[in-house]
């Protein structure tokens, strides 16, 4: 296992400086909007649209990436995603905004969409599940620190965007320096949405719902804290405890949801982040602690909902079905993630900071309900065929790493093996001819 990591690391490194910047750069805009006088109302709006990019660029990225190739493809988005870094310090209006966190979107998951097809490329059978899980652990800690970069600088100067900027260019250095062999990227069907309800109409349910409330979250998490009086380093701490909140609480929640019908975990989960939502409701502005204390709990059970809410789809599918599932999962999710900050800002613009924690608590009471009402409607069986994996929101290429997916990947391994000992014959050959010359 050690030395996939080692023969990985290029990619790997290449990830987490990526979510370094990544991270930083949604907070920074929430403190800067702050400060430029954007109200709740437009700053939704403004982050919903990296949402509408991220979402939009899932059919955008797969077609370029087969067209340019894996190492030029990731230089193209790393450059478009520095550019756009850099234009939100000098363009600094809604309208500008909202058009290059579209453009931000549509270059992150680009970015994500190389690495995570060339991950999965590499990785054998038996180690997909754990390489998986490292992945993931990156993702979360990588997004967690980059909230602490906050502090290295005011949000009204150029610096904080430099250094996004800067970190987008060093993903790129290992990525585009690597050795390994560019895989071939193949195209993931989806799954009908309304098979996908017969099939499990909790999973498809949560999968919306967690998205708008994910969306909310990370869109207007900052401007939140920054209305009930956190100064700068207090922003990025409320951020970064909620997201080690979501990364510590997922692992027995998760192995929680193998052990039984997965319904009832998701419902608890859900229900037990309403009521961390509702007392940060009720939490007077001063009880900084008790408000960090509140979103850790928080965290750790909404982060858990989305990977429960995919293991639940997987018990109830077909292998071949494993992709095309979990491709529509991400649909869905996707788009309750870019209709989410905007609905959260209107509430927020009216009723004030209250009502982020307030919608968020309504999301998860209404989803909570709902699947405990599926589960009086319809038995499932009490052993689950899955496992629950760890994981944020991220392409439909990083689910190929999913055991499960397995079985489903044999015909696509196998032209992938063929296109690459086709690239060892060509290369030798070449070789062989140049020795003649």
């Amino acid at each position: 296992m050690l030395s996939t990591i080692v023969q990985l690391s290029a990619l790997l490194s290449g990830v987490a400086l990526l979510l370094l910047g990544s991270g930083l750069l949604g907070t920074l805009l929430g403190v800067r909007g702050s400060l430029e006088g954007f109200s709740d109302q437009v700053l939704g709006l403004v982050m919903s649209g990296y949402f509408l990019g991220f979402f939009v660029g899932t059919f955008l990225a797969p077609p370029a990436i087969r067209r340019m190739g894996h190492i030029r493809s990731f230089s193209f988005f790393g450059a478009l995603f520095a550019c756009t870094v850099l234009l939100h310090a000098i363009w600094v209006t809604p309208w500008g905004w909202g058009l290059l966190r579209i453009g931000t979107g549509i270059a992150v998951v680009g970015l994500y969409t190389v690495i995570e097809s060339w991950l999965n490329a590499t990785v054998e059978g038996t180690q997909r599940g754990r390489v998986f899980a490292v992945y993931m652990a990156i993702n979360l800690v990588a997004l967690a620190l980059g909230q602490q970069l906050l502090r290295l600088g005011s949000p009204e100067s150029f610096a904080l965007f430099s250094i996004v900027a800067m970190l987008v260019c060093l993903a790129m250095l290992p990525v585009t320096a690597t050795r390994m062999a560019q895989p071939v990227l193949h195209e993931a069907g989806r799954l009908g949405l309304g098979r996908m309800f017969r099939l499990a109409p909790a999973a498809s349910v949560g999968a919306l719902v967690s998205g708008l409330a994910a969306g909310s979250f990370w869109g207007l998490g900052p401007v939140y804290a920054g209305r009930v009086g956190l100064d700068i380093e207090g922003v990025a701490m409320f951020m970064t405890v909620t997201i080690l909140g979501g990364a510590l609480l997922q692992w027995p929640i998760g192995r929680l949801s193998d052990s039984a019908d997965r319904r009832r975990t998701l419902a608890a989960a859900c229900l037990g982040a309403a009521v961390a939502a509702g007392i940060a409701v009720a939490l007077p502005a001063a009880a900084t602690a008790g408000l960090y204390g509140v979103f850790f709990l928080y965290g750790g059970l909404a982060f858990a909902v989305y990977p429960v809410v995919v293991a639940h789809l997987l018990d109830h599918v077909d292998p071949e079905d494993v992709l095309p599932a979990c491709s529509t999962v991400l649909l869905l999710h996707g788009l309750g993630a870019a209709i989410g900050p905007a609905m959260t800002g209107v509430a927020m613009a009216e009723l004030g900071p209250a009502a982020f924690p307030g919608v968020l608590a309504i999301l998860q009471l209404g989803l909570g309900l709902y699947v405990l009402a599926r589960m009086f409607l319809r038995e499932r069986p009490p052993t689950p065929e899955s496992h629950f994996h760890p994981m944020v929101r991220t392409t439909p290429t990083a689910m190929e790493l999913l055991p499960e997916a397995e079985p489903g990947l044999e015909a696509a391994s196998e032209e992938a093996a063929a296109a690459a000992a086709a690239a060892d014959e060509a290369s030798a050959g070449y070789g062989a001819a140049r020795q003649d010359k």
